[in-house]
């Protein structure tokens, strides 16, 4: 199945943007907001489009507007746009030596390993010590340190555009097993599709490193994880890693979205598992072979996709939107029949995503206007208001607690405890 690009690019780009709540997100906190360059909310959508067509006639259909996902998370949180300073005010967009950077600092370690970089004590607050370091460095020293260290941050370096058409057969899922390793959003986003499409989605985390994501904003992760099960697994005991094994060898899918080393520690392989027939969804930064960490700003800035303020200096676009960009794709990817019989290993760069949607990128940018209490833009049929980020309707039971159901989903597919 291939869902074709909508006729007329440029007219839907900008409607598009306009109505994926993106906009509002992007921009400088007291100018007016900006429409980003690319066409991230028209590939999300035809994304999206995908799903539901895969998903018509089921038990389980699964209509999502992909383009509002992008900004889904801010609708919660009431997240709003800080320019260079992203939505979720973690990662800052900074000037080096040679150009610009973004740099992260959202995990509790994150200042050490900043202070790490640039040589000092920063202190609570690494941003000074960061800014003043990176003015006399140039990108490519930002790169190796980070990848050294393993800070999420890289250089803003526009991609070459790699548009790919969204295609493959697609397969059902209902009643399959998901086992997911991931954190945070794309990950979990991508078992939320699959658990809405019928799957049965386990949730597999350990003692010392729960989901940052549950510490967050809880109807978020309620949203993500309504009807799942919670399964904690310490991967330091020999019957941890015994369990955790099982439950690979029992899963028709896998999500996770570590460096195959972290994995790999816990005695969990992806080949392996494809070899014996299952699905495994990996996502990473900038490939499995890459050192890279990296988070949803700061991989889609570094990746090129940044909007400009009016003296051309790079601004985030939206929250975190290579994450949601990822979770979408992994989706689609898992719900496609794996292309040469059972057991696929499906290897997602988030930077690779990011790069499909630099389309154009260089077309100027409509300039966004005020009209009453509400901001517009034009498009070649008219005049678009633009949309706040929104919420699905609908009620999601809450999320499970953590570890809930470790016992009872180990009993009932007879993985060992």
């Amino acid at each position: 199945m291939t869902v074709p690009r909508r006729s007329s690019p440029q007219v839907d780009r900008v409607r598009d943007w306009a109505e994926s709540g993106v906009v509002a997100l992007t921009g400088p906190p007291d100018g007016s907001p900006v429409v980003p360059p690319g066409r991230a909310a028209s590939y999300a959508r035809e994304l999206s489009d995908w799903i539901g067509a895969a998903t018509a006639g089921t038990a389980h259909p699964v209509r999502v507007d992909g383009a509002r996902l992008l900004s889904e998370r801010a609708a919660y949180t009431g997240g709003t746009r800080g320019g260079s300073i992203s939505v979720g005010r973690h990662c800052r967009l900074l000037p080096t030596a040679d150009g610009w950077a973004a740099v992260s600092c959202a995990r509790p370690d994150d200042a050490g390993l900043l202070g790490a970089l640039v040589g000092r004590d920063v202190g609570d607050d690494p941003w000074p010590a960061v800014a003043s370091w990176l003015r006399e460095h140039s990108g490519a020293e930002l790169a190796q340190g980070a990848d050294m260290l393993g800070i999420a941050g890289g250089p803003v370096v526009r991609r070459a555009p790699a548009p790919a058409p969204i295609e493959g057969r697609p397969r059902p899922v209902e009643g399959l097993v998901v086992v997911d390793f991931s954190a945070l959003w794309a990950g979990p986003l991508c078992s939320h599709l699959l658990g809405a499409a019928g799957a049965r989605v386990i949730k597999v985390e350990t003692p010392n490193r729960p989901d940052g994501a549950r510490f967050g904003n809880r109807g978020f992760y309620d949203l993500l994880h309504s009807g799942h099960e919670s399964v904690v697994l310490d991967p330091d005991t020999d019957s941890g890693r015994r369990a955790m094994a099982g439950l690979v060898a029992a899963a028709d899918i896998v999500v996770e979205a570590s460096r195959p080393r972290a994995l790999e520690r816990f005695g969990l392989d992806a080949r392996t598992a494809c070899a014996a027939g299952t699905t495994w969804v990996s996502i990473t930064a900038r490939g499995r072979d890459s050192p890279a960490v990296g988070f949803g700003d700061d991989v889609a800035a570094s990746s090129g996709l940044v909007a400009a303020d009016e003296a051309g200096c790079p601004m985030f676009v939206g929250d975190a939107i290579a994450d949601p960009l990822t979770g979408l794709t992994a989706a689609v990817r898992a719900m496609s029949a794996p292309p040469a019989g059972p057991g696929h290993l499906w290897e997602i760069s988030m930077s690779e995503v990011v790069a499909t949607t630099l389309v154009d990128i260089d077309s100027p940018s409509p300039r966004v206007r005020r009209r009453g209490d509400s901001w517009v833009v034009d498009v070649e049929s008219g005049e678009v208001e633009i949309a706040p980020p929104h919420r699905r309707t609908g009620s999601f039971a809450p999320a499970p607690a953590s570890g809930r159901d470790t016992g009872r989903v180990l009993r009932e597919l007879g993985v060992p405890a």
